[in-house]
């Protein structure tokens, strides 16, 4: 009996509604969902979620899950976007039953569109997109109706099939659905159905120039495919009593599919708007629909995310019925869990500031083992190369170091990991009194894991390095929160460009990396010690390497605010 109750606890509303739809007669191989995207930008991470709901339910069920692209606005939809939808779906390690389009429906959808004319219940309206807004009223005040409502059925088929044929400009003419003009919900005050569209489509090209609106070939185009749950974010809960008006005027046999609402993901310090998204991106302030700062999956991809990350993300913030703004650092804190089990642990240095240790032996090397994961006892070990003059992060010495700072600096101690204890001695300094070189004295007796009573001795503070010698130079991209504040939506009389965080991006070059990192590919993963994870981008080639960082070890930001 606990085992049943758990069960029932873990089952979120939406599940819920399938249990129950089973248990009053709905047949388990009548389940079939999807997921219909329309292909006017790439996907975010508020897509996930609907991603993940959708073929998530799929899984649980063993039912179908369709990919359908709803594309009718040949002027905002384009196959590029269609083939990096498709890739987004699969990196995330879904596979879809049927490939669809809402265009593969469009002479269907044109015939039941026919079937209400011949019926009374849609009209061809003349006015301009003025009048019409005029003549709709208010959520307070009732629409009246159109002059051109009461046309006749002749009429009506007359001037739909010149519509089709391209007799009219775009917006002489529109097709509104004959429903009620004072109705409370305002979209049922008579919805445009069809309107002209003098623009090829990027799969039918110009076979159509009348195009059908999204609530009238949503819930058509579930009919088609026998949909048994169409889930949608909570912004088209008011559109569920128009999507059941034109099933009913329509259909009467075979599965009804059912509209049922969740809440859309809202992340913080970001903005989830397709639209402002693509501002960003044509106005360069972006470096395109994957830059590594966009909430995109194709960003987030290249940033380092990996599919199971944003799985377990979605999954820890779940499926509720009201809206909320989730903290972005709850994503970083799924990708860390992720990486931190799977990624070898490299030296790199950012900021290179040379060390000189005096009295290591000049033109001697020798290796230095080190664990690639501690975390993975199979990942074994690898070879480091420790030289006289090594590469430290300069924001690891202080010349002046106090006692609590536990960094190098003049007559103080640090350990060097893997390596030996140091103490710096000098510092040469250029024209200008900028530190370039460190000199130190190295305690040889001090090794990492020789055993000895000196290399067991603690002190406070250990830096990571790379040997001067034996390094790759490579650039490294340092990303941060793409906004300043946690809304950039939240003030509708300020422009969200304006809250553009200026430092979103530190491009560091020249900085120096271990040798074994030299043939590293796109898309590999590595956590820099100390520093944190990182991912090679793209662009990157063996002679100009290239690395991302997707996320810091800890959450600085959480200090900062």
């Amino acid at each position: 009996m606990e085992n049943v109750e758990e069960e029932k606890k873990a089952l979120n509303f939406i599940e819920q509604i399938v249990e129950e739809d089973l248990k009053e007669g709905y047949l388990s191989d009548s389940l079939k969902f999807r997921f219909p995207p329309e292909p006017n930008g790439y996907l975010h991470i508020g897509h996930a979620k609907a991603i993940c709901l959708n073929f998530g339910l799929g899984e649980r069920y063993n039912a179908p899950v369709n990919l359908r692209f709803d594309d009718t606005n040949p002027s905002k939809e384009e196959q590029e976007y269609v083939d990096a939808i498709k890739h987004d779906v699969t990196w995330l390690g879904y596979k879809w039953d049927e490939e669809c389009y809402s265009s593969d429906y469009f002479q269907q959808l044109y015939n039941w569109a026919v079937l209400l004319i011949e019926n009374g219940k849609a009209y061809i309206d003349s006015q301009s997109s003025e009048d019409m807004a005029t003549q709709k009223g208010t959520p307070t005040k009732p629409g009246v109706n159109s002059p051109f409502r009461n046309r006749s059925v002749e009429e009506n088929l007359d001037l739909f099939n010149k519509m089709k044929q391209g007799e009219f400009k775009e917006g002489e003419h529109i097709l509104r659905a004959k429903i009620d003009m004072t109705h409370t919900n305002m979209l049922m005050r008579d919805p445009i159905m069809y309107r002209v569209m003098h623009k090829a489509h990027h799969r039918t090209g110009d076979d159509w120039c009348v195009y059908p609106m999204y609530d009238w070939t949503h819930g058509e185009s579930d009919y088609v495919e026998q949909i048994s749950h169409s889930l949608c974010s909570l912004e088209f809960k008011p559109h569920r009593e128009l999507y059941d008006w034109f099933l009913d005027q329509v259909h009467s046999e075979n599965l009804r599919p059912k509209q049922r609402e969740f809440s859309r993901l809202n992340l913080n310090y970001t903005v989830m708007s397709k639209r402002k998204l693509m501002q960003l991106v044509e106005e360069n302030l972006v470096n395109g629909w994957d830059d590594p700062r966009m909430p995109t999956i194709s960003g987030l991809r290249r940033r380092g995310y990996t599919p199971g990350a944003i799985r377990k993300f979605i999954d820890t913030v779940g499926v509720s019925k009201r809206e909320q703004m989730i903290d972005f650092a709850l994503l970083e804190s799924c990708i860390r869990t992720d990486l931190n089990k799977t990624t070898n642990r490299i030296m790199a240095v950012l900021e290179p500031l040379k060390l000189v240790i005096t009295n290591y032996p000049e033109g001697e090397t020798e290796v230095v083992m080190a664990d690639n994961n501690p975390e993975d006892e199979n990942a074994g070990k690898r070879e480091m190369i420790f030289s006289r003059e090594i590469y430290i992060e300069r924001g690891d010495f202080l010349e002046e170091c106090p006692r609590k700072v536990f960094k190098l600096g003049i007559g103080k101690e640090v350990r060097l990991k893997h390596g030996y204890i140091i103490n710096g001695e000098e510092v040469v300094k250029d024209a200008e009194g900028n530190i370039v070189e460190v000199r130190c004295t190295y305690d040889k007796k001090s090794k990492s894991g020789s055993g000895s009573e000196e290399s067991k001795r603690k002190v406070k503070g250990t830096l990571h390095w790379v040997s001067a010698s034996h390094n790759i130079s490579a650039q490294v991209n340092v990303y941060d929160r793409l906004f300043t504040v946690e809304n950039p939506d939240g003030d509708k009389e300020v422009d969200f460009k304006e809250f553009i965080n200026k430092d979103s991006l530190s491009v560091l070059k020249d900085c120096k990396i271990e040798m074994v990192l030299k043939d590293a590919k796109p898309q590999e993963r590595y956590q820099f010690q100390r520093l944190g994870y990182f991912c090679v981008d793209d662009d990157s080639t063996s002679e100009n390497l290239i690395f991302n960082r997707t996320a810091t070890l800890k959450d600085f930001w959480a200090k900062k605010k």
